[in-house]
């Protein structure tokens, strides 16, 4: 009698870049559009160095009752310029500090995930004006990744480098 082997077979799709860089998934959403793609190909796509916005500094001071204020040093355009927004958390003050500089957007979907070590990854699903993008953004802690990925959705969605890429439906 020949001996039967069982073998299992394990299909998959191409993996995402950033799943082949960090050993993470993609958030779900993503890793159709991303499946196979170059890391230089995703970084320029979602986390694009260029656009109208560049981010400065940032610091924080607690005024109480779950509520801070926040001043951002950015460049936008030629100009540098400090805004301030009164809010609960980094993410609120700095949509509030972007919608009063004139680039609006609403955040649809946010993940975030520890990465290499103590680094973080944050992926944002941004809206404006109809139109979706995914940005992504990677910092140190949770604050700045956020921060990162936000500038990031905000360029893609208010530029109009070679990094803009829309997603259909997500």
């Amino acid at each position: 009698m020949n001996a039967i082997r069982n073998t299992q077979h394990t299909f998959s799709s191409p993996a995402d870049p950033f799943s082949a860089r960090f050993g993470m998934p993609l958030p779900r959403e993503m890793r159709s559009d991303c499946a196979g793609m170059s890391w230089r190909t995703f970084l320029a796509t979602y986390s694009p160095g260029g656009g109208p916005i560049r981010f400065g500094s940032w610091s924080v001071t607690p005024l109480g009752a779950g509520r801070s204020e926040f001043r951002a040093r950015l460049g936008i355009g030629d100009t540098i310029t400090q805004a301030t927004a009164t809010a609960s958390g980094p993410v609120s003050a700095l949509t509030a500090i972007l919608y009063e500089g004139g680039f609006q957007l609403e955040i649809l979907s946010f993940h975030q995930m520890r990465i290499a070590g103590d680094r973080t990854a944050t992926f944002v699903l941004c809206e404006h004006d109809g139109r979706r993008h995914w940005a992504m953004g990677l910092g140190d802690d949770a604050t700045a990744s956020s921060i990162e990925a936000m500038i990031a959705g905000a360029n893609l969605l208010h530029g109009d480098g070679p990094g803009l890429r829309r997603t259909a439906g997500n």
